[in-house]
């Protein structure tokens, strides 16, 4: 009888390992699976290489830096474009784009950031410094540019200083912070969203341009929001 209960209380024992041993297993191939990428660092390696001089006819030429870019002055435009925003699986909705932009000479705008609402086909551009130098705004919302929508207004905008850039995108809503400050909250539900016309469009779907100015750009983060905005 009592070699009954060791034997029984052996094959618990067994049992239990068994048990514990099967849970590490299911852990450990659990953390082998890759987890879903939320944030893109698009001026760091391995994107800073995917950055093309956009297809402006009297560019004024672009420059890498260990930051970022600088666009020189174009005639009228210079710009630069990520074409592999959809191939390299970046959010077209609920996400957030953050970025810095300086301008170094010129009156114009120096930081304009074409990107996606919802497709690569449906894009809009925040215009920051146009109109000389101190519009900023969404281009274009129902057929009206960032001088003409609700979402333009006039800022103090001086050259050789960084300016943070954080736009939200949702299919309700666009929202823009200028230096940590709100400056756009506008609804886009049933809005009808374009680009302004001209070489804008080149910066398709996901890029900057400037306006007879020379800018300086660092820090460009893209962020997958974890829930709806």
């Amino acid at each position: 009888m009592k070699a009954l209960r060791q034997q029984a209380l052996w094959h618990r024992v067994l049992l239990r390992s068994l048990f514990l041993v099967s849970l590490g297993l299911v852990s450990c191939g659990e953390s082998d699976q890759p987890k879903p990428i939320t944030r893109w660092e698009l001026f760091a390696e391995p994107f800073i290489d995917q950055w093309k001089e956009a297809a402006m006819p009297k560019t004024g030429g672009t420059a890498r830096e260990a930051e970022g870019f600088v666009l020189k002055a174009g005639q009228p435009m210079t710009g630069i474009v990520f074409a592999d925003w959809s191939k390299q699986g970046l959010p077209l909705t609920d996400y957030a784009i953050s970025y810095e932009a300086m301008r170094t000479s010129g009156h114009d705008f120096f930081g304009a950031l074409t990107f996606p609402v919802g497709s690569p086909e449906r894009c809009v551009t925040f215009v920051l410094g146009g109109w000389g130098g101190s519009q900023v705004g969404i281009s274009s919302i129902d057929g009206f540019d960032a001088s003409e929508n609700e979402t333009g207004s006039s800022q103090h905008l001086e050259n050789d200083r960084w300016y943070r850039v954080r736009i939200e995108v949702s299919n309700r809503w666009l929202k823009v912070l200028l230096n940590d400050r709100p400056i756009i909250n506008t609804n886009i539900t049933s809005r009808t969203l374009t680009l302004r016309a001209g070489e804008v469009v080149n910066c398709v779907p996901f890029g900057f341009a400037t306006y007879r100015t020379e800018g300086k750009l660092r820090n460009c983060v893209i962020e997958k929001a974890k829930a709806p905005l």
